[in-house]
């Protein structure tokens, strides 16, 4: 499926969930079985040689996303979560968005050392929450095989924060 038709199914709202943020809504997209499927399919594409572990995907848009691609790639799926959502003892690490910070967490004793994760998210903006994830993934002692996102705002620059990594975005807008 060309990516001007992925395109298509995006929603945009202006000034969500701030005055100047447009929010880039998937819902159509993963609403539509076909265009959802052949979007993970896609997605999962470049990394399937790359013996993947783990699919760690961020809350909550990012799950809908990293779920499916981990079953794509024979893979085990890790959340990170939101400040508060995890049992147990958590990594955490702070992040800012372009409306505040934030903090994720992630649960110890999941990821090893030495294991190869996929980070996937559903949009790579500012690059924040993305590059809080990789410090968290990384101190697990855990190796970024590369980082996939569905939909990837260029004029954002996240890609700069996440240099030395590599990125699959299948829409770049």
């Amino acid at each position: 499926m060309p990516s001007h038709d992925y395109i298509k199914l995006f929603g945009d709202y202006k000034d969500f969930p701030h005055p100047g943020i447009i929010f880039r809504d998937i819902s159509p997209l993963i609403s539509h079985p076909v265009a959802f499927k052949a979007a993970i399919k896609e997605m999962a594409e470049p990394f399937l040689d790359s013996e993947i572990d783990q699919v760690v995907s961020l809350e909550s848009r990012g799950f809908i996303i990293g779920s499916p691609m981990a079953l794509e790639l024979d893979a085990g799926f890790v959340p990170i979560r939101k400040a508060g959502k995890l049992p147990g003892k958590t990594l955490q690490a702070k992040y800012s968005l372009e409306y505040g910070d934030s903090i994720i967490e992630l649960k110890t004793g999941i990821l090893k050392h030495g294991h190869n994760v996929l980070l996937v998210d559903d949009v790579l903006a500012t690059g924040g929450t993305l590059e809080a994830a990789i410090n968290l993934i990384e101190e697990c002692g855990s190796n970024i095989t590369g980082i996939s996102v569905l939909l990837e705002l260029k004029d954002l620059q996240g890609r700069e924060k996440l240099k030395g990594y590599e990125i699959n975005s299948l829409v770049q807008i």
